[in-house]
């Protein structure tokens, strides 16, 4: 059974850190591109970054360009996302998921296997 952990979540003030790691089970995704989205209340699921199959290249939606910063471990199957200089607006439960159509990095219907998804709560 293929199963993506997400954890690392939590409560961080404005300015803090938080580091968030995604686990895959059931099957090695090292040749895969990686992505994380995120959900805040009343909003569409949004995207975060991707990382490549290698972990040779990234891209970053604008709004964390800077601040996050994705790597990966094949060997350990694991994907995690760095959260540097937070901002309540960063406030949402972040996904990951293995994009298994070629296309937009953007384009969350090209993206198979999603995690559960885990809060991040930043207060002002």
């Amino acid at each position: 059974q293929v199963q993506l952990v997400e954890s690392g979540g939590g409560l961080v003030q404005a300015g803090g850190s938080l580091r968030l790691s995604c686990a895959a089970s059931g099957r090695t995704f090292s040749n895969y591109d990686l992505g994380w989205f995120r959900q805040a209340p009343g909003n569409e699921r949004e995207f975060v970054g991707v990382i490549s199959w290698s972990g040779g290249n990234t891209a970053y939606a604008d709004s964390v360009k800077g601040r996050f910063t994705i790597s990966r471990d094949n060997a350990e199957n694991t994907m995690y996302l760095e959260m540097n200089s937070l901002k309540p607006e960063d406030t949402a439960v972040y996904y990951c998921a293995v994009k298994v159509i070629s296309g937009p990095d953007r384009d969350r219907a090209r993206y198979g296997y999603w995690g559960q998804g885990t809060q991040v709560t930043v207060s002002s």
